[in-house]
């Protein structure tokens, strides 16, 4: 068979396509959301505080959300599996260096390295079965890879969690080796080469590093209460803008936002991320903090989550498809926020049934009503063949929410040092689940002004993701080339 031949799902090279493809995206995203449960042993393990562990977090996510459009392009010009390949090999070397991280800087550090990988690993899910199954098979085989990507989503903070119980916090990250030699392995010898014709002859750099810069500045601003910094990241990401407006091939096509359902779209998905990324942060240091969970205990909390959104969101997309999505992203984020207010239940001793499990189920149908009418707004608001671009750019919207929340709400809540006094900790919760609520309020408000009367022209293929999922804080991205593709959302 000629290597850019189409590959059908049913054949044996079908089928490993498609394992890569959920091995690859699985890893990228169960990194992130394991990572949050091991964050007490961590801190306790590396004697660090809070500063310490949100560094740890969003060293990650800043530069996987600052490189995840140049990834994409990337893949695009220089062959979509050779770049999949080398996120696949960053992963392994960056793995074993988190594990190896006997400060808290080390960790930090590895971790940047680690975004990066991510941003070249991620893109590349999603645009190798659109560039390799043959069309008739794309439908069933991005449900197969959305399917099994939640399963990994739902079981994998519980797994990790085992291992951080009986091995330890750096177990989480030696996991990724073997499976990303497996992507490796099975890409090289199964995955058929593909680049897009049509790609830009130049990247955006530019445009990349000084959002890289700038997003740096802001979150160490944030984090260390240094106010020049936030102000200089403020005038980076300023500076960005301007750079887009002027660049013949801007990462941010600002053509995009001439749309105002694709800005409501954003700006919607600006406020809920930051909220989603702020919940998970702190929820499963609540849950050992204070309430005194174990790890594994703590990754099974928010299973409930996971599961409600891989039962409803398909169901929700399809009410939308036909209705619209004014109604569901403008009642999904307010139902959210009800069970937000709820976290605040959770505190010392919290009783699974009766204080933790209402909040986590109405938040996650909030979620589940929102998240795939949302990708549905999104991708419905463009042309067909920007559909590629602007899940993209939706993708490293919700990715940067999460940056900036997990790296403002402590120090707004009062426990940027409190990683030792549970009671401390406890009150700032309440404090910080209170931001979350009003942002995820502000995002239904905008929904409900912004996106009336809204009505995608096509259903997402698959259930849209959360940072906490697999797929968000793993979500693939659908390149410029994967056209009328959805994303997975970041989400999760």
């Amino acid at each position: 068979m000629p290597p850019d031949a189409p590959v059908r799902l049913s054949s044996a090279r079908g089928k490993w396509i498609l394992t890569a493809t959920v091995l690859g995206s699985s890893v990228a995203s169960l990194d992130a959301t394991v990572v949050n449960v091991a964050l007490p042993k961590i801190g306790e393990s590396l004697h660090t505080g809070v500063a310490g562990l949100q560094w740890t977090v969003n060293a990650y996510t800043l530069t996987l959300a600052s490189f995840i459009l140049l990834g994409g392009s990337l893949g695009d010009r220089l062959g979509r599996r050779r770049v999949f390949v080398w996120g696949a090999w960053g992963f392994v070397v960056t793995s074993i260096l988190c594990a190896l991280a006997n400060d808290v800087g080390l960790l930090v550090g590895a971790r940047l390295l680690q975004g990066i990988a991510g941003a070249l690993l991620t893109p590349g899910s999603l645009a190798l079965i659109s560039s390799s199954i043959a069309r008739e098979d794309q439908g069933t085989a991005i449900g197969l890879w959305s399917g099994l990507s939640g399963v990994a989503g739902a079981i994998g903070p519980l797994f990790g969690g085992g291992l951080i119980d009986w091995i330890g916090w750096r177990s989480i990250f030696l996991l990724n080796v073997p499976i990303a030699l497996a992507v490796v392995y099975i890409a090289k010898r199964y995955v058929p080469e593909s680049r897009d014709p049509h790609a830009p002859s130049r990247l955006d750099l530019p445009g990349a590093i000084v959002v890289a810069v700038a997003l740096g500045a802001l979150t160490f601003g944030l984090i260390d209460e240094r106010l020049i910094f936030t102000i200089a990241g403020g005038v980076g990401l300023v500076i960005f803008v301007l750079i887009e407006l002027r660049s013949p091939f801007p990462l941010v096509p600002p053509r995009m936002f001439k749309s105002r359902v694709f800005s409501a779209a954003n700006l919607v998905t600006l406020f809920v991320y930051a909220a989603n990324g702020g919940i998970f942060f702190l929820l499963v240091l609540q849950l050992q903090l204070v309430a005194g969970y174990s790890p594994i205990k703590a990754g099974a909390a928010t299973m409930p989550v996971t599961l409600l959104m891989l039962i409803l969101s398909a169901p929700a997309g399809r009410w939308a498809q036909k209705h619209g999505a004014h109604w569901p992203m403008t009642l999904g984020p307010l139902i959210a926020a009800v069970g937000v207010l709820l976290m605040q239940r959770v505190g010392p001793h919290a009783n699974y049934v009766s204080d933790v499990l209402p909040s986590l189920l109405i938040f996650g149908i909030g979620l589940s009503v929102m998240v795939a009418p949302l990708t549905g707004a999104v991708l419905g608001a463009i042309p067909e063949a920007d559909a590629g671009i602007a899940s993209g750019v939706n993708n490293a919207v919700a990715r940067t929410a999460q940056l900036l929340a997990v790296a403002a709400l402590p120090g707004l809540a009062g426990i940027s040092g409190a990683f030792h006094d549970p009671v401390v900790f406890a009150s700032g919760f309440d404090t910080a689940m209170r931001w979350c609520a009003i942002l995820l309020a502000i995002g239904g408000l905008i929904a409900a002004i912004g996106l009336s009367d809204v009505k995608p022209r096509r259903q997402p293929d698959r259930v849209d993701c959360l940072p906490h999922c697999a797929g968000t804080d793993g979500p693939a991205l659908a390149p410029r080339s994967a056209g009328s593709q959805p994303q997975p959302h970041p989400g999760h």
